[in-house]
């Protein structure tokens, strides 16, 4: 099984962190993003889109980072990390959602200025940031996890931006239920951080 990443990638890091959550053996191929290699057409042929991550297993081919999670999970017989009843999957497809959207568009974007000089507006960014960590820090307020009583994949789905944000100038320090949150993922067996960057908030720690 072979995962192709970059280690600055908040999305790669999502299936990077669950293959090594669940223990599984695989070879991580890091993409050379400065030298074009999302453009490179053996990478193409991979994923169309070009984009980080794409997990080859044998004959399959995965790209897209949560579509790696479900894969996984799928595959690993894991109901503990996706639930099969119906109540249950789409509590966690719910956070699924949130990851490709509002957290996307929101400390993800912020740190897509710092990290690789991505042109959004940092000001709006930063305030979605925000909208965001608020309903985060509402739901987390009587629970520990998102979207059941144990770790789903949609805490690892939510991971990376979170801790990465403060790269992106996201002051964290106002929300006491996300941090514990993300203190209980790193407690994980198994768990791998992600690349820290001394940018934005994180620039004189």
């Amino acid at each position: 099984m072979k995962l192709y990443h970059h280690p600055l990638s908040g999305h790669a890091h999502r299936a990077v962190l669950f293959a090594a959550l669940l223990g599984v053996p695989h070879e991580l191929v890091e993409v050379d993003i400065k030298a074009g290699g999302l453009q490179h057409p053996d990478f193409l042929a991979l994923n169309p889109f070009g984009q980080i991550p794409v997990l080859v297993d044998g004959e399959r081919v995965i790209a897209d980072s949560n579509a790696i999670l479900v894969y996984l999970a799928k595959k690993a017989g894991r109901s503990d990390w996706l639930p099969e009843d119906a109540l249950g999957a789409a509590r966690v497809q719910r956070w699924l959602s949130v990851a490709a959207g509002e957290l996307a568009y929101g400390p993800c974007a912020a740190r897509l200025i710092t990290v690789f000089g991505a042109a959004f507006n940092a000001e709006e960014v930063i305030n979605r940031a925000h909208v965001l960590l608020k309903r985060l820090e509402q739901h987390l307020a009587t629970r520990d996890w998102l979207a059941a009583e144990h770790p789903t994949i949609a805490d690892v789905a939510i991971y990376s931006y979170l801790a990465g944000a403060p790269e992106g100038n996201v002051d964290l320090s106002g929300y006491p239920a996300v941090g514990r949150l993300l203190q209980r993922i790193e407690a994980l067996p198994g768990f791998v951080p992600f690349t820290q960057s001394p940018i934005g908030l994180r620039a004189n720690v």
